[in-house]
Parts: C-alpha cells; structure tokens; sequence
C-alpha cells in the first residue's frame, strides 16, 4: 500500500474516530445518568409505573433512543445496556408518544395495578361497557390523560344522543364525575340539547384537585364542547382549575357536587342512581371515575387548598421547599424519601400512631437512614389540624408546632372503585401481554 494512501486511510479514520468517540462518550454518559436515576427511583419506591405506561419488548428494542426523547414527561425512559428501560415509572401518565414514535414497534401501553390488579372494564369502541347504556370514560377505561378524557367524554354522548331519548321524565344522561372526563361528557350532552345531570363526590374538578404533580403536561390542544379550544400544553394544577371555574362560570353547566354516588341499579329501560340526597332515574350513565379510587382526607380546614395533594408522581420538581407528608404506610415513606433524595426539600413525615407497624423492610430501613441523617424530620404520635397557604398546625405529644409549608401529601387511604362496579355487574378482564 502506498504511503499516499496510507495517509488517506489515517485522515479518514481520524474524522470517523472524531464523530464516533464523542458520540460514544454521550452515549455513555446518558447511559451512567440512566442508571443512577433507575437505582435511586428504585430506592425511593417511584421506579413501578401507578397509571398507564409503555411496556417494552427487550428483544425487539434496537435502542435508537426515539422513546426517550420523544417523552414529554422528561426521564420516565432511559437507555441502559443498549435497551430501553422505564426508569421512573411513577412519573409516566400515559401520553403514548413513545409508543408512536418506536420505530419497531417494541413498546405498548398498559395499565399499571391499583396497588392490587390489573384489571380493566371491557368496553366498546363507543367505550360502553357490558352493561347495555353504561358507559366508562378517563382513567378507569384505560389512559388517565385529561386529553384522552376530553375525548372519550365527547364521543360517548355524541354516541348517546343519536340514541332513543328518554320518554319517562328521567334524565337522558347522568355523569358520575366531574373531572375532565364528566365536564366534557356534560357540556356535549347540554350541547346536543340532553336531559343531564352531574354528579360529583367532592368539588367540580374531579382528580384535577388531587393531580400529584406541580405541572401537567397536554401533547396537543383539545376541543372542549361550548367553549372551543383547550391550547394548553403545559400548565399548573391551579391554572387549570381557574380555568374550569371560567368554563362553568361561562356555559352555565350545572353540577352537584358534594353528591356521592351510592349504588347505580339497572332497570329495564333506565337505570336508578342513589346519593344520600335521593334518587335519580337516567337511560344512560356515563361513569368517569378516577382508577385510584376516592382518597381518604383528613377533614381540617384548608385540606381544599391547591398545595394538597394525594399522591406523589414527579418528587424531583418539588426543590427547596417545606413539605408535609401524611401517613404511615409504604406510599407515605416512599414518597417522604422520594422528596428528601436530592436533598434541597425539608420533609416532615406525620403519623397519627406510636410506631411504623406495617413498612417494608426496605422502607423502614431506608426511612430510618433518613432520619439519623436530618434528612427526614418524624412526627409520630401527630395530627394535623390546619392547612393554611404557608404554614400548616401539627398537633403533637408536646403541643401544637406551627410548621413552615409549601405542599402537604396525604396518603391516608382509599376507596378503590372496582368493588362498586362490579356490583352495578360490569365485567373485567386481565391484561395479557404477549
């Protein structure tokens, strides 16, 4: 070979080895962040999905990266070992993008458990489910996003109102829920004309009011019926209920909140709903219930601030703040260590009883390194009597202390939905994946 081309050959493998080193030092660095997110996730509890998420065939994963990018939600995937993992599940809520965008298509969504199945309603392509004129719509039938919620309301009472409508003074249509879900399955009955009538447990907004994160992420508008197009696509939990409130203030759409739903009995041409304020009759029901259930609350003043919240997904954007956990189970210790991991928040944990009786060991062990370390200040033996916008009263063995506050989770329980459907004799089936 000739010296010329020997010169050739080195000049050549100079530029692919000055394009390749960098981009396999990225890679690489990518791939350290990866692992160390997944391994702190992992500690914090937050590593397991809690809503939808993709499910990643490993064999057929090239590991492009196009999932990761893709997420609008920042670090729920990562690269590690050249595939695609989920890396902070508790942070995905189901935008689907990833799946979109695999070029092999090695990603589906799925359901996560409700902290004890997997099951989902079967539903039809109009989201009705086996019990003929009961629908599902939002988190419950499958994607908890507000945008698919939006929809799915939409098309369920367009469906409706091409029906046979009521002829016996009962309503056409009656929404259990006003989250995103119900308000929009409201506002298109009113705007088809339908005899409705809303029913919601706690105040008009549904799980808005309970949403886990400080910012909600909408891939793309939405059209809400009456009022035209949602152009939001990153926004706040508060934004976000001022805007409903404008929406009610502006359509006049009447809901009756503080009204739970008590038992749903079918009948032969309409169905019987009863809330402690009495009966109701309606042809059609439009379930659109949050899949986690009704969170228990604690009943003080100020539980109904925006700050309050009842479950944990993105801990990592809540920096330099104080906060308040309540509760003494798995879920409160692991978000309590999910909030002091970076170590910049001032954590409180607050538990009603004398001693963490039911943790894992895991949890105990890691709450108590926390704890020796400042990192995690407990309150046991403690109640909280009020919520206020900056501070919250703790009431202890030594007195009322009067804490410094910016957020306040509570983790005191709940009531899963699943029990109360079944009843009402809607059927199930288990996610199977291939």
């Amino acid at each position: 070979m000739s010296v010329d081309s020997l010169i050739t050959l080195a000049i050549a493998a100079a530029i692919i080895l000055s394009a390749v080193i960098p981009y396999v030092r990225y890679v690489g660095k990518k791939e350290a962040i990866a692992k160390k997110r997944y391994a702190e996730a992992k500690i914090a509890g937050l590593q397991a999905a809690v809503s939808a998420h993709p499910h990643i065939n490993a064999i057929a994963c090239i590991g492009c990266g196009g999932c990761v990018d893709a997420c609008p939600e920042g670090d729920v995937l990562g690269i590690i070992d050249g595939k695609a993992v989920l890396v902070h599940g508790s942070r995905c809520v189901g935008h689907g993008v990833c799946a979109e965008v695999c070029p092999v298509g090695a990603i589906v969504m799925m359901m996560a458990a409700p902290g004890r199945s997997a099951e989902l309603p079967i539903l039809s392509e109009q989201y009705e489910t086996n019990v003929k004129n009961m629908f599902i719509v939002g988190e419950l039938g499958g994607l908890g996003l507000i945008k698919n919620a939006i929809t799915q309301g939409k098309k369920v009472v367009e469906a409706i109102a091409g029906r046979p409508r009521s002829s016996n003074g009962s309503y056409d249509v009656a929404v259990v829920g006003a989250g995103p879900g119900g308000l929009s399955a409201g506002l298109s009955a009113k705007s088809h004309k339908l005899k409705y009538l809303i029913l919601e447990q706690g105040d008009a907004g549904g799980t808005i009011l309970h949403y886990p994160r400080r910012k909600i992420v909408m891939t793309s508008p939405v059209d809400l019926p009456l009022w035209g197009k949602l152009k939001l696509t990153e926004t706040s939990k508060e934004t976000l209920l001022e805007l409903w409130e404008q929406i009610l203030a502006k359509t006049q759409l009447k809901v009756n909140t503080n009204e739970k739903v008590l038992d749903i009995r079918p009948g032969p041409d309409h169905f019987v709903l009863t809330t402690a304020a009495g009966e109701y009759q309606a042809r059609h029901v439009v379930l659109a219930l949050g899949r986690r259930g009704t969170p228990r609350k604690l009943g003080v003043p100020g539980e109904g601030l925006g700050k309050v919240t009842y479950r944990l997904i993105d801990a990592e954007t809540y920096k330099d703040n104080d906060v308040l956990v309540v509760g003494g189970g798995d879920s409160a210790v692991e978000a309590a260590i999910g909030l002091a991991l970076h170590g910049t928040n001032r954590v409180t944990l607050s538990y009603r009883k004398e001693v963490f009786a039911r943790l894992k060991e895991r949890n105990a062990r890691r709450l108590e390194e926390f704890r020796k370390k400042n990192a995690v200040n407990v309150e046991l033996n403690s109640n909280v009597k009020e919520i206020r916008e900056k501070e919250i009263d703790l009431e202890t063995p030594n007195g009322t202390k009067v804490l410094p506050n910016d957020y306040v989770f509570i983790f005191a329980g709940g009531e899963l939905p699943f029990d109360f459907l079944k009843k009402t004799g809607i059927k199930f089936q288990e996610q199977v994946v291939a």
